[in-house]
């Protein structure tokens, strides 16, 4: 398969540079199995000794540190298939701020312990000319707000690796690179617990886009603008979509759930109360009937 190296926004032919045809299994095993320099023009040329038709295959170029990666092909394409140009870029810790391009939030219905499992997908853009990474320990590449409520927080796959994506209070900080042109996605899931019937949404900074996907369908939310997009059949769940416009820093978004878990405890009372009303009545028929 051939491609080229290109640098930086402006796509300059990227000389005499690395690059590595990798096989990567199913099961997520890798191995590099061809290399080669590019040429004046920042073209390459790989070849895979034995298509295996169960595998991908990636190209992968290295600059300033950082691993850039083409987009992933199966044995389908043909051994003299032509990638799409591979960028790489230098680094840097400074530029303009990371922007969260579209938040999704996806909330699963009331579990028996009264719990709903959240998942989150976001996607961030880096509109600066260079990759952007964490200046130290302490001061990530982006951070973004999730709920106060939130606990049992787990990074979920995408395109930022689960070792570089941490939690700190109430938000989730990335540590990894983040390049320029592309959207790289982010997915965590976490756990509102049982006493939580409404929870808002923290918009800490500006969003293009944010979709809710609610299994419980009567759940009310509220925004400044927004646009309910009917029901959703998805894998046999049936999920209520909403979408609202761009948002600014500190706009309002929440969500106030209606749906209860049916539990037996809960008829006790009742129960009690109707035998005690029963009791009463009983006596008081008791009182007045006249004796014989």
């Amino acid at each position: 398969m051939t491609g080229r190296v290109l640098y930086g926004t402006g796509g300059q032919p990227v000389a005499h540079s690395w690059v590595v045809l990798h096989q990567v299994s199913m099961g997520g095993g890798g191995q590099p199995i061809d290399s080669a320099r590019t040429n004046a023009s920042g073209a390459y040329r790989l070849t895979a000794p034995r298509v295996d038709s169960t595998t991908i295959y990636v190209v992968s170029s290295w600059r300033a540190g950082i691993a850039y990666f083409s987009e992933p092909v199966t044995a389908r394409v043909g051994p003299t298939a032509r990638l799409a140009p591979l960028y790489v870029y230098d680094t840097s810790a400074a530029g303009p701020a990371v922007r969260m391009a579209r938040r999704l939030v996806t909330v699963a219905k009331l579990k028996g312990d009264g719990t709903r499992d959240v998942l989150e997908l976001l996607e961030l853009e880096n509109p600066g000319s260079a990759t952007r990474v964490a200046r130290d320990s302490l001061q990530p590449t982006w951070a973004g707000g999730i709920p106060a409520e939130a606990i049992q927080f787990q990074v979920g796959q995408g395109d930022v690796s689960p070792q570089a994506v941490a939690r700190r209070g109430d938000s989730v900080a990335v540590f990894g690179p983040l390049p320029p042109r592309v959207r790289k996605q982010l997915s965590f899931t976490y756990v509102l617990p049982a006493t939580v019937r409404r929870v808002s949404v923290p918009v800490d900074q500006p969003i293009e886009e944010v979709d809710l996907l609610l299994e419980d369908t009567a759940a009310v939310v509220t925004a400044g603008k927004l646009d309910s997009l009917g029901i959703e059949d998805i894998e046999g769940r049936r999920f209520a979509r909403y979408r609202t416009p761009p948002l600014a820093a500190g706009a309002s978004l929440a969500i106030a759930f209606t749906d209860r878990r049916f539990a037996p405890e809960a008829l006790v009372p009742i129960i009690v109360g109707v035998a005690g009303v029963v009791l009463a009545v009983g006596f008081m028929v008791a009182l007045r009937r006249k004796p014989r």
